[in-house]
């Protein structure tokens, strides 16, 4: 099949992906997008757009394009203090036969988690963690401004987080 090619396509193997492999594969596209005719032209753009991607990733770690990588993320997003399932579990306060359902050591650590939030913090948590509302439905519901609400909730996530270093009944 390699034979049936006209002579203006060349293929070469490369070997390996790496970064320095990639910029040999984009110089050569490069070049032949010059000398390539309309029809040709986009084809060999995706090519030259698929090394660059390419070479971005290798050489960054991470998904070109993306602002933050994992370790960037604020702590709200990388971390979850309580399963939600067990979160909705002490909410519903169901004890039949669902496996999301709390044994009652569960529940007593969840409730010591909570005891040591203000009321507003609680509710806020709760309702978002619990009974799944957003910050918006939780703040018309309470009366609050949706940043409030996000407040309450960073701020009832930042002490059950301290909470898990120090308490005796809180576990990882």
């Amino acid at each position: 099949m390699l034979n049936t090619l006209p002579d203006r396509y060349q293929v070469h193997d490369l070997g390996e992906a790496s970064i320095c492999n990639y910029q040999r594969s984009l110089t050569v596209a490069r070049k032949a997008y010059f000398r390539a005719d309309a029809d040709d032209k986009k084809v060999i753009s995706g090519m030259i757009s698929d090394c660059e991607f390419a070479i971005e990733w290798l050489s960054t770690g991470r998904r070109p394009g993306n602002k933050r990588g994992i370790e960037r993320r604020a702590a709200y997003q990388r971390e979850k203090l309580v399963d939600p399932l067990k979160m909705q579990a002490y909410v519903s306060n169901a004890r039949a036969g669902s496996p999301s359902n709390l044994s009652e050591w569960e529940r007593y650590q969840i409730e010591d988690a909570l005891s040591r939030l203000t009321e507003r913090e609680r509710d806020c948590y709760v309702m978002a963690h619990g009974e799944c509302f957003s910050f918006s439905e939780i703040a018309n519901m309470l009366g609050l401004s949706k940043g409030s609400v996000e407040k309450y909730v960073e701020r009832a996530q930042r002490k059950i987080s301290e909470d898990l270093q120090t308490s005796l009944f809180l576990f990882r």
